[in-house]
């Protein structure tokens, strides 16, 4: 009777750790974040940490694979197992950086220059024997959108300087036409023929020049050519002394 018993207490500290033999190697842990938004153009960082109650040693492994948002199986196309391998065709090619450090339990990635085609799920796995079994793989689903177009101070200073300025000299312009109007063109001008003989000339006798009003700046400014014509003609027209009067 106590021989049975001693047997039977051996089949149940075997049976105990059976039981408790796979709870020691299973207990390495992937985390990824659940989800990941980016825009187009961007540097997405693909988070993936761990813990294992073995230290990393050369034969840990930390594997990326892909699968697209159409569907479809994934494929790997990152290895890290002592050193990184990035992909060098394909999809990811040239676009993949090893951002992780194995001794802190960090297996992450990040993926550069993001385009629309990269949505889809990501997963990354990790096995650092003994721990091969519990959680050693975690998923994100990458979400890749257009960019939104920004607005920016030089685009603002160009856009206000192709409007404001002109704009600014337009208003002076018709500001300086309001304060100094137009002298009206005399359109009932006649024809004098340089050998017209008038009244008293004849007998060498001049009438004095009448008195005329000195032009200000505005005036000989906004003056049409005929005008600029008929003054500096008058002003350069001989007269005697006797009877002129200084036009200054």
């Amino acid at each position: 009777m106590r021989r049975l018993l001693e047997e039977n207490s051996g089949l149940r500290v075997v049976l105990l750790l059976c039981l408790l033999a796979p709870s020691l190697v299973s207990s390495i842990t992937v985390s990824t974040p659940a989800e990941l938004h980016a825009s187009r153009g961007d540097a997405v960082a693909l988070s993936c940490t761990f813990v294992s109650t073995s230290r990393p040693t050369s034969k840990m492994t930390v594997d990326w694979s892909y699968r697209p948002q159409s569907g479809g199986p994934p494929q790997t196309f990152f290895h890290f197992s002592s050193r990184a391998f990035p992909p060098l065709e394909g999809q990811f090619a040239g676009r993949i950086q090893w951002q992780g450090s194995p001794a802190r339990g960090d297996g992450s990635i990040s993926l550069i220059n993001a385009t629309l085609n990269d949505n889809g799920t990501y997963t990354c796995s990790v096995r650092n024997p003994p721990d091969v079994h519990g959680s050693p793989t975690s998923h994100t689903v990458l979400t890749v959108t257009p960019k939104t177009p920004s607005i920016r101070f030089s685009d603002v200073a160009v856009l206000l300087a192709f409007i404001l300025l002109p704009s600014g000299i337009i208003t002076l312009i018709l500001i300086g036409w309001m304060l100094c109007p137009k002298k009206q063109h005399n359109q009932s001008k006649v024809y004098r023929s340089p050998i017209e003989v008038t009244e008293g000339e004849e007998y060498g006798v001049y009438q004095p020049a009448p008195k005329t009003k000195r032009s200000t700046c505005c005036q000989l400014y906004l003056m049409d050519s005929e005008d600029e014509a008929e003054y500096y003609n008058l002003k350069k027209r001989p007269v005697d002394e006797d009877y002129a009067e200084s036009q200054c």
